[in-house]
């Protein structure tokens, strides 16, 4: 399963990408010239938002991940322009369906473990890498492309589970924002089963102020918002929250703001002692496989419940006497 990387790719390769949230402090700061400096704002979300795109010793790391049956797809866009989707089917044929979003810097490759572990709780999976990650087309990515591309993604994961109560959108760090974003435009029931948010802030400013009066400076000038807050309401499915109490990228304290902004009895919490940011699936094995194995069975039990539903002979209509 070769990777496609273009020369634009590995030109945008080259240029190296940090991990840390200083990084991100600096493309904050250079907010109040945005408006003004179309390079200023490129440059501001080039740093911010790390896009990765393949390199050989990604798709090398990530070997371990493919069996028999998974599909890597490329998806045209307009504009010449390309998609990259990873479907990779379960092992039962009633198991539920995930729209994998990942977060800044790492693309599919590199999120291999975690991709691995949903696997491994009973999720069939439906990857992307949006814009400016991975084998998908090469460019500076905005909140507006990863949305987009999350939307197309979705609408190639209806086409592989055709069953609603089955579907489920699970997003990390950034993900989990182009994630709740997604959930709010749709309805629970209808259109998915649930919602998994992993180590998900409220808005991007907030993860800038936590980082002390600096961190505030740039928080109050930038434009990347990826504001879940305002969002995160109007879900009405069940919705699975992970986070580390070490989390030292998104402080557990904008997860718990989060989770308690969600409407009454939606969320569940999950917090992983000692957890940090990336890497909840190795650091607690069990419990985070408990977790999402707790929200696979709850699935597949409304599923069965749907499905009684569709089968059961309806009630006989009384009959009056005229």
């Amino acid at each position: 399963m070769p990777p496609i990387v273009s020369a634009a790719q590995r030109a945008l390769a080259g240029r190296g990408s940090g991990s840390t949230p200083a990084l991100v402090l600096l493309a904050l700061l250079a907010g109040p010239w945005l408006g003004g400096c179309a390079w200023l704002d490129q440059r501001q979300r080039e740093i911010a938002l790390r896009p990765s795109p393949t390199q050989p010793a990604h798709v090398e790391a990530a070997s371990s991940l493919w069996r028999d049956g998974d599909v890597r797809e490329i998806v045209q866009l307009p504009a010449g322009q390309q998609l990259a989707l990873w479907w990779l089917p379960a092992d039962s044929a009633e198991a539920p369906a995930l729209l994998y979003l990942h977060g800044t810097f790492r693309n599919l490759y590199q999120n291999a473990p975690k991709i691995s572990a949903l696997r491994e709780a009973g999720f069939a999976v439906l990857a992307v890498d949006y814009r400016g990650w991975g084998d998908s087309t090469a460019l500076v990515p905005d909140e507006e492309t990863s949305a987009a591309d999350a939307r197309r993604a979705w609408a190639e994961l209806q086409r592989r589970q055709p069953d609603p109560t089955r579907r489920v959108i699970y997003g990390h760090s950034m993900g989990g924002a182009v994630a709740v974003r997604l959930a709010s435009t749709l309805q629970g029931g209808r259109d998915y089963g649930a919602l998994v948010l992993e180590s998900t802030f409220t808005r991007m400013p907030d993860v800038a102020s936590e980082a002390g009066w600096l961190g505030r400076i740039g928080a109050a000038v930038t434009t990347l918002e990826f504001d879940s807050l305002s969002r995160i309401g109007r879900i009405d499915a069940p919705i699975l929250m992970l986070h580390g109490d070490a989390d030292n990228t998104v402080p557990v304290q904008l997860g718990r703001r989060l989770r308690d902004a969600a409407p009454p009895g939606r969320a569940r919490w999950v917090e992983f002692p000692g957890g940090g940011h990336s890497r909840l699936q190795s650091e607690h094995p069990a419990a985070y496989q408990r977790a999402l194995r707790g929200l696979v069975e709850a699935l597949r039990g409304h599923a069965a419940e749907a499905d009684a539903r569709k089968t059961r002979p309806a009630a006989p209509v009384p009959r009056t006497t005229p």
